[in-house]
């Protein structure tokens, strides 16, 4: 109950802001994005994942994690790829080689301060198209670390 709680007064606040905001806060593909990683968040906590960091960047590193969390005892990392069409090609294809690579070199800097502990990165992909209501698909261990 306290999730949904949640998820409804941010939603609240979003919209407020949106509404008393006097300039643009960027192009839309990016509040899409913002949205989908929210819904995410709680997508997640639903299915047992207790999440630990949102958006997780280093100055070592470029790049940032989108989530990560624990799922039982495996620590993810979670890249999260919002779609409001399938009509190109799947969102979870966005991940390619490069992306992977700089989800690893961000991973291993997070998990320098952490005791050694099984981890493994998911990809969630998030589609926006004929319903207001988000429509997931989860990739668990959806690529080694590099």
């Amino acid at each position: 109950m306290s999730g949904r709680f949640t998820h409804i007064v941010l939603r609240s606040l979003d919209w407020l802001v949106g509404k008393i905001s006097s300039r643009k806060a960027g192009p839309a593909h990016l509040h899409t994005g913002r949205r989908g990683e929210e819904d995410t968040y709680f997508y997640l906590r639903r299915l047992g994942y207790v999440i630990v960091a949102r958006n997780f960047r280093t100055p070592r590193r470029r790049g940032e994690i989108d989530l990560i969390g624990w799922d039982k005892k495996i620590l993810c990392f979670i890249e999260v790829k919002t779609r409001t069409s399938h009509a190109v090609k799947p969102a979870e294809a966005a991940v390619d080689h490069s992306k992977k690579r700089e989800l690893s070199a961000v991973a291993r800097e997070y998990l320098s301060h952490l005791p050694e502990c099984p981890c493994r990165f998911d990809v969630v992909s998030v589609y926006y198209e004929s319903s207001s209501q988000p429509v997931f698909e989860l990739f668990r261990n959806a690529f080694a670390m590099s």
